[in-house]
């Protein structure tokens, strides 16, 4: 604005000038003009030039990361190195994470101290990057894998001290365990934090690691972890587990250590102990989940002796449903052929309709013929059609001289993908 205002300046007395000295200002003025053209444009031309580079730059740096992660997926470390290294000299928007992933290539080509110092570089440059985490964590690994070992009872970072401990469980457990007893019995650690301690107990072999997770179910800790070590405890499916869970069991009134014991059982494939718990269990919650946990496992042995003890018919039903589960047709024809309540042979005949191991339409066929209660026979129709076994469910409807029930078969057949279905009902529109 200043230049042209020059130039405006020297404009306004043309006017008063003679010709010859007029002639010599304007071309003073074109040459003024003109320099201040060219310079305003030389300038324009620097500043996209440098825009141009800092864009290619930026592209540049982008892409080299993303050719390092590529690189790193096909497993070509040293092209992923290379690529990282490119992105950190272009100063990269993702320059935190080329750091952490250089440092992860060089880790994998064996190069630990080389990554080490590139970790250090990440931690000392950016202190708040959000790459600190799994860079403690892979710091811990590679100082494990170097032989320099990780002392647990050094770091103050929860997460990396039970990293440390968990690497520690499966080469020194004699130092690990202690440490996790420890952490274990701290006041100032986190619920978290000693919850995952307990995890790693459970995961080790070690019978130090096992005896300290059964003393924790016992009672050697707060409520909530007594409960994780009690589940823990049933996934040992070991004997001295099995039997240290009875205990437990036996030793106490609290209703949610109970029930996480019954699971510990199923856990553990205990059905002994479900059988027991299921046969003497006063509070009829806990008693439902054992009779379900016998079901879930399959447990038709049990569950029929329970059956055959049982007079009281909703728990009856119950097991009749836990039948089901566990794929116990015989047991559940045999209910439905010959209990003398047609309250437990409808209710069978529903647990049938659920159950397909071992259940054919035949069988269906010939309960339906013996059965004098309208409600079971019903349920037989119903049981049919959700097996699909249309030309059955034909042949029975037939014979049948119940209105409500030959309604009730051919709703079922009109809903039926069949030829047999479909013959039959034009049939009965003829």
């Amino acid at each position: 604005m200043k230049k042209l205002l020059g130039v405006f300046g020297i404009l306004l007395p043309l006017t008063a000038q003679p010709v010859a000295d007029k002639a010599e200002i304007v071309a003073q003025v074109r040459a003024t003009v003109e320099a201040q053209v060219r310079s305003a444009t030389e300038q324009a031309r620097t500043a996209m030039s440098d825009a141009r580079r800092a864009m290619e730059s930026y592209r540049d740096s982008s892409d080299s990361y993303h050719r390092g992660t590529r690189a790193l997926d096909s497993r070509d470390y040293d092209r992923a190195v290379t690529s990282f290294d490119r992105a950190i000299t272009a100063k990269s928007p993702r320059l935190e994470g080329a750091y952490y992933w250089k440092a992860y290539a060089l880790g994998k080509l064996g190069k630990r101290d080389e990554a080490l110092a590139v970790l250090a570089t990440l931690a000392k440059e950016y202190p708040q990057s959000r790459w600190l985490n799994d860079a403690k964590v892979l710091t811990a690994e590679l100082q494990q894998a170097t032989g320099q070992g990780v002392s647990p009872e050094s770091q103050s970072d929860e997460d990396l001290k039970l990293y440390a401990i968990n690497a520690l469980v499966n080469t020194d457990p004699d130092r690990a365990v202690p440490l996790l007893q420890k952490l274990l019995s701290e006041a100032k650690a986190s619920p978290r934090m000693k919850e995952r301690a307990l995890f790693v107990l459970a995961q080790s072999p070690s019978e130090a690691a096992r005896n300290t997770v059964s003393q924790c179910a016992r009672g050697g800790a707060n409520p909530d972890l007594q409960l994780r070590a009690v589940e823990y405890l049933g996934a040992f499916r070991a004997k001295e587990s099995q039997q240290a869970l009875a205990e437990i069991y036996a030793g106490t009134t609290d209703v949610n250590l109970k029930r996480a014991v019954l699971r510990g059982y199923r856990g553990s494939r205990d059905t002994e102990h479900l059988l027991t718990a299921a046969k003497s269990e006063t509070n009829p919650e806990l008693r439902r989940e054992a009779i379900d946990a016998l079901g879930s496992l399959q447990a038709t042995n049990e569950l029929t002796q329970l059956y055959a003890a049982e007079s009281n018919f909703e728990w009856k039903e119950r097991l009749l449903r836990a039948m089901s589960r566990g794929q116990n047709t015989a047991k559940l024809l045999e209910v439905a052929r010959t209990d003398k309540d047609s309250r437990l042979r409808l209710a069978a005949v529903r647990s049938l309709s659920s159950s397909r191991k071992g259940l054919g339409p035949d069988d269906l066929t010939a309960l339906y013929a013996t059965e004098p209660e309208v409600s079971v026979r019903g349920a037989l129709l119903d049981a049919l059609c959700a097996q699909g076994s249309a030309a059955q469910l034909v042949e029975v409807t037939r014979k049948e001289s119940n209105a409500e029930l030959k309604r009730r078969a051919v709703q079922r057949l009109s809903g039926m993908k069949s030829k047999e279905a479909t013959d039959y009902l034009i049939e009965l529109l003829k």
